[in-house]
């Protein structure tokens, strides 16, 4: 359902503010869906938000494992802050 003139002047105060920001967010993943994933507007308002982080997920690179405590100690030795 699209929010119309009317609607939006019966909100005021924080409800306001946070409808504010959930058009900027909605239309910022409209946004990149369309631009990344190809999707239409509908294709985009249809899919649960589960879905949409399952297809961005799958684009993101994986991330390399944190130092552990051990590479840290290799590092200090052959670096030593002398």
């Amino acid at each position: 359902m699209a929010w119309g003139v009317s609607e939006r002047t019966r909100l005021s105060g924080p409800l306001l503010l946070v409808h504010a920001r959930f058009d900027a967010g909605a239309a910022r993943l409209a946004g990149l869906a369309g631009a990344l994933l190809g999707w239409r507007p509908n294709e985009f308002w249809r899919a649960t938000p589960a879905e949409l982080a399952a297809v961005l997920g799958a684009l993101a690179p994986e991330q390399e494992a944190p130092a552990s405590e051990g590479d840290l100690a290799r590092l200090k030795e052959m670096f030593p802050d002398g």
